[in-house]
C-alpha cells in the first residue's frame, strides 16, 4: 500500500472505529437500561449505523443529537427518526431502506454564510492579486526605479503574489471539496504547508522592510549590496526554518483528530505563531526607534539643511500604515467569539477582509502611491503625449523663418531706391 492510500485511509479508520465504539455503546444501553413499558405497538431500538435510537411509540418521532464525527454535521442539532402506526421505523421507498432524517443537522442559514465568507475570501485575494502583479509590472517596467529599496518592494509584492495565488487555489480545490477534506489527500497537506511557508514570508519581508529603513537610517554608512543580501537571506530563508519542522512534526505525531488536511490549528500551530509575533514586535521596535531618530535629526538640523530623503519618509509612512494592517489578523485570532452569535459573523468577515485585501493594501502603499512610481508614470505619460505636438512646433517654426525670409527681400530692394546720403 502506497503512503497515499494510507493516509486517505486514515480518516476512514476513525470513522469506522467511533461507529464501531458507538454501536457497542449503544448495545450496551439497549440491553441494560430498563425500558419503561409502552403501551400499544412499538419500534424497537437499534444502531442505524451513526446514532442509537431508543425504543418508540407509535406514531411518534424519536430525536438523538447529531453525530459529531461526520463532516458539515452541527453537533447541537437533532437527528429523527419516526415509528410508523405499524409499530415499524419509517421505510424511505427511494432508498428502499428504514430512513433516519438526518437533514436537520445541517444549519442551512450557517453554511450559507460559510459559503458567503469563502466566496468573500476568493475575490479578495483575486483584487489583491491583480493589484499585485500591476505593481511587479510597473517596478519591472521602470529600470530608473531600480535601488536596494526597491528591490525589497518587489521581493515583498512577490511573496504576497504567491501567497494569494495559493489561497485561491487552497479555497477552490479544498474548502470546496468535501471529499478531499475527509480522504486527508497528501496534495492538500502539502498544499497547506507551501501556503504557510509564503504566509510566514509576507511577515519575514515587511520585517525586512522595517529593518532596512531602520539601517539606512540611524546606520547611514553601510553597503546597501551587503544589506540586500541579508534581507533576500531574511526574507526567504526565516520562513524555512519555521515551516519545515511544523510540518514533519505535524505529519509524524498528527492524531486522529487532526487530519483534515490539516485546517484545524493543531498544537504545533505555535511554530507559525512565533515568527509572526516576533516580526510584528521587531517591526514596531524599529519603527519606534526611526521616529526618535528622525525627530532628533529634524530639531539638530540647521535651517535650510537636508534631513531624511523623501522617499525615505515615504516608505517609512507606507510601513506605519501597513504593519498594524499585516498584524491585525494576528491580534484578532485570541479574541474569536463564541459559535452562532452576532459577534462571530462579524469577526468573519472583518478577518476575510483584512486577510483577503493585504495584498491590494501592500499594493496601493509601496507602489501606487509612491512618489518616484508617479513621477516616473507622469514623465512617461508626458513623453507619450506631447511628442506629436512637439514635431508639429518644430515644422511651424522652421516653415516661419523661410517665410521671414522671403518677406525681407522686398523690404531690401526698397532700401536700395532710397537716396543714400553720403558724407
Amino acid at each position: 500500500m502506497s503512503e497515499g492510500d494510507s493516509n486517505v485511509n486514515v480518516m476512514e479508520d476513525y470513522v469506522q472505529t467511533t461507529i464501531w465504539r458507538k454501536q457497542q455503546e449503544c448495545y450496551v444501553r439497549l440491553n441494560n437500561t430498563q425500558q419503561e413499558e409502552i403501551d400499544g405497538l412499538f419500534c424497537p431500538g437499534l444502531f442505524d449505523g451513526w446514532v442509537c435510537w431508543p425504543d418508540t411509540a407509535a406514531g411518534e418521532a424519536a430525536s438523538a443529537p447529531c453525530p459529531e464525527f461526520i463532516i458539515g454535521f452541527d453537533p447541537s442539532r437533532k437527528a429523527y427518526k419516526i415509528c410508523e402506526e405499524t409499530g415499524e421505523w419509517f421505510f424511505h421507498e427511494e432508498y428502499n431502506k428504514t430512513w433516519s432524517n438526518y437533514t436537520t443537522c445541517i444549519n442551512k442559514e450557517d453554511l450559507w454564510f460559510r459559503q458567503m465568507i469563502v466566496t468573500l475570501y476568493i475575490v479578495g485575494y483575486s483584487i489583491s492579486l491583480v493589484a499585485l502583479l500591476s505593481s511587479l509590472g510597473i517596478l519591472t517596467y521602470f529600470k530608473s526605479l531600480r535601488c536596494a529599496r526597491i528591490t525589497i518592494h518587489m521581493n515583498l509584492f512577490g511573496s504576497f503574489t504567491i501567497n494569494n495565488f495559493l489561497w485561491i487555489l487552497w479555497y477552490n480545490l479544498v474548502v470546496k471539496h468535501i471529499d478531499v477534506i475527509k480522504n486527508n489527500e497528501v496534495w492538500c497537506r502539502g498544499l497547506h504547508a507551501v501556503l504557510m511557508l509564503f504566509l510566514i514570508s509576507n511577515y519575514s519581508w515587511m520585517l525586512g522592510e522595517g529593518l532596512y529603513l531602520h539601517t539606512v537610517l540611524v546606520s547611514a554608512f553601510i553597503s546597501e549590496t551587503k544589506l540586500l543580501r541579508c534581507m533576500l537571506l531574511l526574507g526567504w530563508g526565516l520562513p524555512i526554518i519555521f515551516v519545515v519542522p511544523y510540518a514533519y512534526l505535524r505529519y509524524t505525531f498528527e492524531d486522529q483528530n487532526d487530519v483534515g488536511c490539516w485546517m484545524d490549528d493543531g498544537k504545533f500551530f505555535i511554530l507559525l505563531q512565533i515568527p509572526v509575533a516576533v516580526s510584528i514586535f521587531l517591526n514596531l521596535v524599529f519603527l519606534a526607534n526611526i521616529l526618535r531618530v528622525l525627530y532628533v535629526k529634524l530639531r539638530q538640523q540647521p535651517q535650510g539643511g537636508s534631513g531624511a530623503s523623501r522617499a525615505s519618509l515615504q516608505a517609512l509612512r507606507a510601513t506605519l500604515l501597513l504593519v498594524p494592517l499585516l498584524g491585525l489578523n494576528f491580534l484578532l485570532t485570541p479574541f474569536r467569539p463564541d459559535k452562532d452569535g452576532f459577534w462571530e459573523y462579524l469577526y468573519e468577515v472583518v478577518q476575510a477582509v483584512t486577510a483577503s485585501l493585504q495584498g491590494l493594501c501592500v499594493a496601493i502603499l509601496f507602489c501606487f502611491f509612491n512618489g518616484e512610481v508617479l513621477a516616473q508614470m507622469k514623465r512617461k505619460w508626458r513623453a507619450a503625449t506631447f511628442r506629436p505636438r512637439a514635431n508639429s512646433c518644430t515644422v511651424t517654426t522652421v516653415s516661419v523663418r523661410k517665410d521671414a525670409s522671403k518677406k525681407r527681400k522686398p523690404i531690401d530692394e526698397i532700401g536700395r531706391l532710397l537716396p543714400q546720403n553720403n558724407p
